[in-house]
């Protein structure tokens, strides 16, 4: 073999080496084109979905003047819109939230409307405190929602400490019929609101309801799992939320009374 048929062999496995290279990278760009595209499509049609529900939100509450920010840190509109729906139908007279802000404001309405109930807010953070409180005062829901000073302390179940709102402050109140759980934040510790199942569902009326944001996250799959294993009587179900909704229910009448 000669110099130069050694030369052209190798200058033309460089020139297929050099076409499978570029091949591959265009495949990759039209991939990576493929999955802009799909995402853009989920996040227009995610942002469609909750403007939705904001308008939902301002109409069926009546609303005539504006919430705060929604998304982000705070509570989506489309797990506002059933946190109202949910209380429009159910009347609840107590309703315990974790964490307040903008639905503290949506549940105080709905209670208005409804004609009767409280909402208690535990809040860990005084600044927030206050600014719901201002919240509640501009749209003049003060009588309907108690915003409460509720710092994280170290609360233990089994093995393993947290630390969660102190629930002393809470003051002594009828069986509970609807909870909001949208706190402590995640970056609290890991299954920070794991203990408002032992805390509070005790407490839980028949034909209460408990409704979880962050559904999605691992860390609150995983405390659902736990408050249906310790309380055999809830039956757990999710909602189609841009950041996931757990709900739990508890039946109106329990097995042992049926069975009686």
């Amino acid at each position: 073999m000669t110099v130069l048929t050694v030369l052209s062999v190798a200058l033309l496995l460089t020139i297929l080496l050099l076409a499978a290279w570029s091949l591959h990278k265009v495949r990759a760009a039209h991939l990576l084109l493929y999955e802009l595209r799909d995402e853009v499509r989920r996040d227009a049609g995610q942002h469609f979905r909750q403007l939705e529900a904001l308008h939902a939100l301002y109409v069926e509450l009546q609303l005539d003047k504006s919430l705060p920010p929604t998304r982000g840190w705070a509570a989506s509109p489309d797990f506002l819109i059933e946190l109202a729906r949910h209380a429009r139908e159910a009347r609840p007279a107590t309703v315990v939230e974790c964490s307040s802000g903008t639905s503290t404001v949506v549940l105080a309405r709905t209670l208005q409307l409804n004609g009767r109930g409280k909402v208690y807010s535990l809040e860990h953070d005084p600044l927030y405190a206050q600014q719901t409180r201002d919240l509640l005062a501009r749209h003049g829901l003060a009588d309907w929602a108690v915003v409460l000073d509720a710092p994280l302390e170290p609360i233990a179940f089994g093995n393993a400490n947290y630390q969660w709102y102190r629930a002393a402050v809470l003051p002594a109140l009828p069986a509970i019929d609807m909870l909001v759980i949208d706190g402590p934040p995640q970056a609290v510790g890991r299954l920070a609101r794991y203990p408002a199942g032992p805390v509070l569902l005790p407490r839980l009326a028949p034909g209460g309801a408990l409704f979880l944001d962050d559904a999605a996250r691992p860390d609150e799959q995983e405390a659902v799992q736990r408050w249906v294993a310790e309380f055999t009587d809830l039956a757990a179900t999710t909602r189609p939320c841009e950041k996931g909704c757990a709900v739990l229910l508890r039946p109106a009448v329990s097995a042992a009374a049926i069975a009686a």
